[in-house]
């Protein structure tokens, strides 16, 4: 793992927790960074997106950290890119905490729809999180932004690239 992470291959992404301790205790995550590799690890081929979509969703989740591992090192303010998972196993794919302690949450959904069960991490962080929580946002693939109440916004993925 540690040649993979000096090759710019695979993070170790820290959880996020309220509670600065257990950030230090809980496991972390391993993230690839490279979704075009992770497709060939796994053998996953456009043909088998398309006919099994639950495959997509892992490397859709690293194309969208990739994406925002780059944003990173260029971006005017500092953040640090985390994950948020409870004892339930709800998850949050990706935590942006900015120096202050504001965060961001960001799910990925490798679907065209946005269902009520998409939001329950998000919905779970916010809780968690108080007054820190500035946004949830659930990268999907549609065409439309709307909002889902209470600081929720459903964003097309193709806002990664452009407007």
């Amino acid at each position: 793992m540690g040649v993979f992470e000096q090759i710019y291959l695979l993070n170790r992404v820290e959880v996020w927790a309220k509670n600065r301790l257990k950030r230090v205790v809980k496991t972390p995550k391993l993230q690839f960074i490279d979704a075009g590799l992770l497709s060939t690890l796994l053998d996953v081929g456009g043909e088998d997106v398309l006919r099994d979509r639950s495959r997509f969703g892992s490397l859709l989740a690293t194309f969208v950290y990739g994406e925002l591992l780059k944003h990173n090192s260029t971006a005017d303010v500092d953040y640090q890119l985390l994950y948020y998972r409870d004892l339930d196993m709800l998850e949050v794919d990706v935590v942006i905490e900015n120096p202050a302690g504001q965060l961001i949450g960001v799910e990925v959904k490798a679907s065209a729809t946005v269902k009520s069960s998409d939001l329950h991490g998000l919905k779970k962080l916010a809780r968690v999180a108080g007054d820190q929580f500035k946004m949830g946002l659930l990268l999907y693939d549609g065409t439309e932004t709307m909002p889902l109440g209470n600081g929720l916004w459903s964003v097309p993925l193709s806002t990664l690239w452009g407007k």
